[in-house]
């Protein structure tokens, strides 16, 4: 055999080989040693990211963000990658999706940025034809309607595809968290006004939730709460489910607070039969997570909420701010207050700005969280 094909079988082994070992590595999240610690959800702490789905609008109109507010240019100037190579790469077990009501397809499917653009122009970025998918009926997925629209996925049904394929791919990972935030406004010129969220299309994002992921997946508020009466006791009580009883589960959070988490628990005080968990007081028969997003004021009022046993979001970088200034405070109090689920823009540094990232040592997709691991039960 000629040398120069020996050589082609040897690479074209050792890629397969690499490939299995990557494989490998993402069919369980958890090392030995936490496994024999027999864990709880909220006894663990995993990284995520924020607006998930983001691409940056394109320079020219960025730059015309710039002219009216530099400030605002700056803070959406970050791009994601798609959903599964989040998962799969960087080892991100919390999401965040905005979502947009289009109960009849079409509202947000021209936005004024892409006509500023020409009708010749199409972002490379985008790997679906948005047109097409912005036409159908459904909730969307997009920063805002009017230039800051760019995604890399269309719509909640679209999104929550790649998600349950990527699970089914991934039977072992400790459960992934999916924030929906519900958006009723417009940040900037759009040419368009958002539908606001009313009880029916509060249905309709659980039943687009309930019609992708399928039930056996699926982590509800009234799995944890079992037969207590309250969800807020169960979780006090008896606590979350053994992460060896949730494996490879895919629960949901609204992204909201105020008016909609009351809309939404309206006739579902403990979220009986709701497919989303809610921010809300802890003294509310609905509290199990909540959204608490500045771990550098609210540090010791997260690491509370934890040791007493709820769940808790919180961001360690925002609006490109750290990444700029190589800023690690933030980042830092995070982890040690105790959030489980740490979000953040960086889960790899941007070469543009500094170094910043964040990720636990070792590229550990998951470890003991610093609070509530400590009180086991």
């Amino acid at each position: 055999m000629p040398k120069c094909c020996a050589c082609k079988l040897v690479l074209s082994a050792l890629a397969i080989l690499c490939s299995l070992i990557c494989v490998t590595s993402q069919a369980d999240d958890l090392s030995q040693e936490l496994k024999n610690a027999d864990l709880r959800l909220n006894q663990i702490q995993v990284i995520g990211t924020h607006n998930s789905y983001h691409i940056a609008p394109e320079p020219k109109l960025l730059d015309l963000i710039g002219a009216t507010s530099e400030r605002a240019a700056k803070s959406i100037d970050y791009t994601h990658s798609p959903l599964a190579k989040q998962f799969s790469e960087f080892g991100i077990r919390q999401i965040e999706l905005d979502v947009f009501a289009d109960p009849s397809g079409g509202l947000y499917s021209k936005p004024v940025g892409m006509s500023f653009l020409g009708d010749e122009y199409r972002d490379q970025r985008i790997n679906f034809d948005f047109q097409t998918e912005m036409t159908k009926p459904g909730m969307k997925i997009i920063h805002s309607p009017g230039f800051d629209y760019a995604t890399t996925v269309p719509s909640l049904v679209a999104a929550l595809k790649q998600v349950v394929s990527w699970s089914n791919a991934n039977a072992e990972h400790v459960p992934i968290l999916i924030l929906i935030e519900l958006k009723e406004s417009v940040t900037g010129p759009a040419a368009v006004k958002p539908i606001r969220f009313t009880k029916e299309l509060l249905d309709a994002v659980d039943e687009e939730i309930r019609s992708v992921v399928p039930a056996e997946k699926l982590l509800t508020p009234d799995s944890v709460r079992d037969d207590y009466k309250s969800l807020r006791d169960a979780v006090l009580d008896r606590g979350w489910p053994k992460l060896s009883d949730c494996k490879g589960k895919i629960f949901f959070a609204m992204d909201n607070e105020g008016a909609l988490p009351t809309m939404y628990t309206e006739g579902y005080a403990s979220l009986e039969r709701r497919a989303m968990f809610v921010s809300v007081p802890e003294t509310n028969p609905a509290a199990a997570w909540m959204k608490i997003n500045d771990p550098i004021a609210d540090f010791e009022r997260i690491q509370a909420m934890v040791a007493k046993g709820f769940l808790v979001r919180t961001r360690a970088d925002s609006e490109t701010k750290q990444s700029r200034l190589n800023d690690t405070a933030q980042r830092e109090r995070a982890f040690a207050s105790g959030a489980q689920f740490v979000s953040t823009d960086y889960p790899v540094p941007d070469a543009r700005f500094s170094t910043y990232s964040v990720r636990f040592e070792n590229n550990a997709i998951v470890r003991v969280n610093p609070v509530s691991g400590a009180n086991r039960r």
